[in-house]
């Protein structure tokens, strides 16, 4: 499952806004944030915490070794089409996060949350084989995003906090057994925000 602490502050902080308000605190040492901040990732706890500038600028992006917080990276690149059924996906929108032991998770967004499962090791090395950008991402903190239901080929590269946005939009979005009809333009509005980052 997607860690329950970030989901959970990503719900709260998404009403927060809708409602007007602006409680968000530095979850290292208390301070108000910014609307736009950091996020740092807590390896022990596999956690997503939000960070002041004074407390993102302890931490560097591929901070090496067995740091405990890692920052998370704002990078989002648009990749050619990625081969993603010898990953085991069964559905057309899921993630994919390498560890820092070599291990990758897969996870699909759910009216619940995210479910997860770990990928095969071969069919990963396969897939970083046939697109190389894949050897790039960073553990722990980067993802490959794809999103190929109802006939869209996108495929990314993002912070791992993104991937919890997007689980916190279908959660927030999903209606009945099937979605609705307000869960896909929300998926598709999503995808372009990640095309406007990018630019």
């Amino acid at each position: 499952m997607t860690p329950p602490g970030a989901l959970a502050r990503i719900i709260r902080s998404s009403a927060d806004r809708s409602a007007g308000r602006s409680e968000e605190r530095c979850d290292l040492c208390g301070e108000p944030l910014a609307g736009t901040h950091r996020h740092l990732h807590d390896t022990d706890r596999a956690e997503t915490l939000c960070a002041c500038q004074a407390c993102s600028l302890l931490f560097t992006e591929h901070d090496a070794g067995d740091a405990r917080y890692l920052l998370v990276p704002r990078r989002r690149v648009r990749l050619p089409p990625v081969e993603t059924a010898p990953l085991g996906v069964p559905v057309g929108l899921a993630f994919f996060v390498p560890r820092r032991d070599g291990t990758v998770t897969a996870h699909y967004p759910s009216p619940a949350g995210a479910t997860r499962w770990e990928v095969e090791p071969d069919a990963w090395r396969e897939a970083v084989a046939r697109c190389t950008d894949l050897a790039g991402v960073a553990p722990e903190v980067e993802a490959l995003l794809v999103n190929t239901a109802r006939g869209l080929r996108h495929h990314w590269i993002v912070p791992v906090d993104d991937c919890f946005r997007l689980v916190a939009l279908v959660r927030r979005e999903w209606r009945g057994l099937s979605g609705g009809g307000r869960i896909w333009p929300a998926v598709e509005e999503f995808f372009a925000a990640l095309t406007e980052r990018s630019a």
